[in-house]
């Protein structure tokens, strides 16, 4: 088995030779193996380990095995305690979760912190089965049943082609000792239910069943690269985007086909439920969806993403002798220079009709001004609506105001009330930059 392992690193793991390396070691059977095979095999390497603090001393004692096998090893060790039942409550999760969460995020500080290059776990290929078979019980996409990935960013799995009773068998060839966990033999966990009721079954449907089903799983894998490629080029020719913001027509959606398959791909990334998606496409103007980190809006024929964002200061002053800002929006203020004329992005202000400090704010309900050009007052939201404002569009803009009065909707129309008149002897040039 040692030298197949080699010859698997050199094949498929070259970058792993001259690599730093920290092998997750939870000191089972997979991760004592792993851990002995790249030390039989030269590669520079650490162990890492997470005290979860779940099983009471059994834990301490998985830890103690761990610094054992270490100084055994003569390699590093780091090693890290957490809360986990705690951390689950805080957040609502799973026990489960709350650990992968806790372990990865931990992972990669230590990957940062102590300057190694990849993390090794010991995945292998009853894993991949049994993850294969939970995705299919929940329901899932082509990319939930081609299995775990062998590299993932700084994870790499090198032990997936091996099978569970190969990784038992030399271990035990060894003679070496390793932690048994006994909530692995628990079936009230779906994992450990398919692992001893259904895989053992599976595995006796023909010879070599983990070895067909490997590759099932690769061609799997090669059509998820089909359709992804496929994707990229829908998603190219219906998304159109402009900074944090992407905009798709309702009409080239409702065009798909089958629509409910390309919703999902094509929204996967910002994880909204399709059947809500489905619905957006025939509501009404205004309606919208929420996801974690996304809002999707239905704005007349166009669906809008947009990224959620912590509720932002809503009022910013503007002292007199100010030359540029930043914050919220990039503007710069020009005095004496009477070149030019107003535009959306450049405001041609009489400053002796300034009462200072100037406020920059969002838009209220009641705001009214005069446009440019008119002798009337005119709500901001009648102008909003005119202007075919969406949601997002008139929560992104800004108005330039002197005392009470709105001076200027910033990137849009100017107050009549401040133009620059034959007469004006004190011009002020607010120019709204792109950034």
């Amino acid at each position: 088995m040692l030298a197949w392992f080699k010859e698997h690193i050199r094949n498929s793991f070259p970058f792993l030779e001259e690599a730093g390396l920290l092998v997750a070691v939870s000191g089972g059977i997979d991760s004592v193996v792993l851990a002995r095979l790249c030390h039989t095999a030269g590669l520079k390497m650490a162990l890492v380990h997470c005290n979860f603090h779940l099983r009471g001393e059994d834990s301490n004692g998985d830890e103690d095995f761990v610094r054992a096998l270490a100084e055994e090893l003569g390699v590093p060790v780091f090693t890290t305690s957490f809360r986990t039942e705690e951390y689950a409550a805080a957040r609502g999760i799973s026990i489960q979760i709350a650990a992968r969460e806790l372990r990865y995020d931990w992972f990669g500080k230590v990957l940062d912190a102590e300057g190694y290059d990849y993390l090794l776990t010991a995945h292998h290929a009853d894993d991949m089965l049994e993850t294969f078979l939970i995705n299919l019980s929940r329901g899932t996409g082509i990319e939930g049943l081609a299995g775990i990935p062998a590299v993932n960013g700084k994870i790499a799995r090198p032990l997936l082609p091996f099978s569970r009773e190969q990784l038992f068998g030399y271990l035990q060839e060894n003679g070496w000792t390793w932690r048994e966990d006994g909530s692995n033999a628990d079936t009230k966990y779906l994992r450990n239910r398919i692992r001893h009721r259904v895989v053992p079954e599976l595995k006796q449907l023909s010879q070599g069943f983990l070895e067909q089903f490997g590759r099932t799983q690769r061609h799997l894998r090669e059509c998820e690269q089909i359709l992804e490629g496929h994707m990229d080029a829908v998603r190219d020719r219906v998304f159109f985007r402009k900074g944090e913001r992407w905009t798709v027509a309702v009409d080239d959606l409702k065009a798909l086909d089958p629509k409910e398959t390309y919703l999902y791909y094509l929204f996967r990334e910002f994880d909204f439920p399709v059947d809500e998606i489905r619905k957006l496409l025939y509501a009404m103007s205004g309606k919208f969806i929420v996801s974690d980190k996304y809002v999707m809006l239905k704005n007349r024929e166009e669906l809008i993403i947009t990224p959620q964002k912590e509720r932002e200061k809503r009022q910013y002053e503007i002292p007199p002798g100010t030359r540029e800002i930043f914050t919220p929006v990039h503007l710069q203020f020009l005095e004496g220079e009477a070149t030019g004329k107003s535009s959306a992005n450049t405001a041609m202000i009489d400053k002796d009709k300034l009462k200072y400090p100037l406020v920059l704010r969002k838009w209220e309900k009641g705001d009214y001004f005069y446009p440019l050009g008119m002798t009337n007052r005119k709500k901001v939201s009648k102008f909003f609506k005119d202007e075919r404002f969406s949601v997002f569009d008139k929560e992104d803009t800004w108005l330039l105001c002197s005392g009470k009065d709105i001076v200027w909707i910033v990137g849009h129309r100017l107050d009549d009330r401040f133009k620059v008149a034959p007469d004006t002897g004190n011009i002020l040039r607010v120019v709204l930059c792109d950034s």
